[in-house]
């Protein structure tokens, strides 16, 4: 470690900052130690820097190259007026991919002292941290991705966990990766009071501020499910307007269900998080990000299913459990990347612009340790996937979950002029069946799904008609011990067929108020009526 002195006159400091600005670019001085008054004369400072890792140096995580890393400045600044990296980024006419990573110790934190599944300290590492990392950076050079820590992880004082967020904090400055917090392991409000949730997240978000010091301060949050009311409390208290915050049509999955949500970037409701703010009296400044793009025609069913000997998760898209892990690298791949044309190819031309999103657990990389999986890990999938988007789609952006997010934000001040069309054929994998196409319609009054055999050119049906214009309620707090399992949101007919009445109709048949809630939107899918 080095240390750099410059005495100087106040009156030079802006001169001074310029030459610490060149220090800090092209000498690997990364950090401002301290800015002092000689005390012999007040009108002269010290300014002392310091240089953190040399290249070629073998830092405790291994020889690190330095040659192409570049200055993130930290400092402490208003969540309000940042901006992306790339500062003349735009929304529209661009690609985006947000891949996101999850640190944790249980496969399952339910509160600050309550976990459940296999404790996974041992997979949590340093070396796994480096290999997933430098994995994106072979697949995707220049890719920002962004990290989430859960309480314990947060907490965790061993060597391990030491080193492996002393690695991430480098990362942060080397690369630009966004760091934060995780509140309650996907699932918070389905264990945790509201008030609770937002305890956990202000002393979360302050630990990931004091982990990587300089006054940072994360522009989102990951936090799987997020209830109306901790939203709120991020953009009016945290001053935080980004958060990961609904796991578009999750049902019978996992720990919780919180189907009913559209599947793009959205203002929530005050109401319930899954319903887009209608007006001004419900509006929530937070953007709510899916976290997982999924393929649409495996998303119809809920939970798994079992086709030709190969368990089907509904979930499957772009996430590695139910692709490159569960089905292998080839056909995981192929999935992946069928998922991911699905939108950076028709999306991109129906939206304007295009999303695909990811969040990759490090414990994945070597999860088969304690899960099985077959032996696999899914890192050979990552580099295909990854190398594979950049040969075909070159301009799109790989930036973090909240530049994303400050991006939208940018370009829609309300939920007014949303309007997210998507068609898709299946892939021929698992439960995405190539003898269908659907279409969905995402706007702030309703979602609307079509499905039909284009093969057999067989007449649309309506699978999915989800209104926004009416009265929502989340659940009520659970109680202590209780777990509340189900905030989906479900009313006039649903993907799932859960229900009776779920079953796929005509949209004739839809009643004359439905029929023209949709007209007002999409009169052309009429026409043939």
């Amino acid at each position: 470690m080095k240390k750099l002195r410059i005495k100087f006159l106040k009156k030079d400091t802006a001169i001074i900052m310029m030459i610490v600005a060149i220090l800090c670019l092209f000498c690997n001085f990364r950090k401002i130690v301290e800015i002092t008054e000689v005390p012999a004369n007040p009108d002269v400072c010290d300014i002392t820097l310091r240089e953190d890792i040399e290249p070629g140096i073998h830092s405790d995580f291994g020889p690190i190259d330095m040659s192409h890393s570049r200055s993130i400045y930290s400092g402490q600044f208003d969540n309000e007026s940042q901006q992306p990296e790339d500062s003349d980024l735009q929304l529209l006419g661009n690609r985006f991919f947000t891949l996101n990573t999850v640190v944790r110790v249980r496969q399952i934190e339910v509160s600050r002292d309550m976990a459940y599944g296999p404790d996974e300290s041992s997979i949590n590492t340093p070396e796994t941290a480096r290999t997933f990392r430098e994995a994106v950076e072979k697949g995707w050079p220049g890719a920002r991705i962004t990290w989430a820590f859960s309480w314990l992880a947060l907490k965790d004082q061993r060597p391990n966990y030491r080193k492996l967020k002393e690695l991430v904090v480098f990362y942060h400055k080397k690369f630009g990766d966004e760091i934060t917090f995780i509140p309650g392991g996907y699932f918070a409000n389905m264990y945790n009071p509201r008030a609770q949730v937002n305890r956990d997240l202000h002393e979360g978000l302050q630990m990931v501020s004091d982990m990587v010091g300089g006054g940072y301060r994360p522009k989102s949050v990951i936090a799987g499910f997020l209830a109306a009311e901790n939203q709120r409390y991020l953009a009016e208290e945290e001053n935080i307007h980004v958060c990961q915050g609904n796991i578009w049509s999750q049902y019978a999955v996992d720990n919780g269900d919180g189907e009913g949500s559209i599947s793009y970037p959205y203002y929530p409701s005050l109401e319930h998080f899954c319903k887009p703010a209608q007006g001004k009296k419900d509006f929530i400044d937070c953007v709510n990000l899916d976290g997982w793009t999924v393929d649409f025609l495996n998303a119809r069913f809920p939970g798994a299913r079992i086709i030709n000997g190969v368990r089907c998760g509904s979930r499957q898209g772009v996430g590695p459990i139910e692709t490159v892990i569960r089905l292998g690298t080839d056909q995981g791949t192929k999935e992946m990347l069928a998922t991911t044309a699905t939108h950076f190819d028709k999306g991109f031309k129906l939206n304007g612009f295009a999303w695909v999103t990811c969040t990759w657990e490090l414990c994945l990389v070597e999860g088969r340790k304690i899960y099985g999986y077959k032996g696999r890990n899914g890192m050979e999938g990552l580099d295909i996937w990854l190398s594979e988007m950049r040969r075909r789609w070159p301009e799109a952006k790989c930036i973090t979950l909240g530049e994303f997010g400050l991006l939208w934000r940018k370009q829609f001040k309300n939920n007014d002029n949303l309007n997210y069309r998507f068609v898709q054929r299946g892939s021929g994998i698992c439960g995405s069946d190539p003898d269908l196409e659907i279409r969905w319609f995402m706007n702030k009054n309703f979602r609307l799904a079509l499905l039909k055999n284009w093969k057999d050119n067989t007449k649309e049906k309506v699978i999915d008609f989800t209104r926004y214009d009416l009265p929502a309620r989340e659940p009520d707090d659970p109680k202590p011990g209780q777990i509340i399992r189900n905030w989906s949101l479900i009313n006039r007919l649903n993907q799932k067929g859960i229900r009776p009445q779920d079953k796929p109709i005509p949209i004739e048949q839809l009643n004359a108020d439905e029929q023209k809630i949709i007209k007002q939107h999409y009169p052309e899918l009429f026409n043939d009526i």
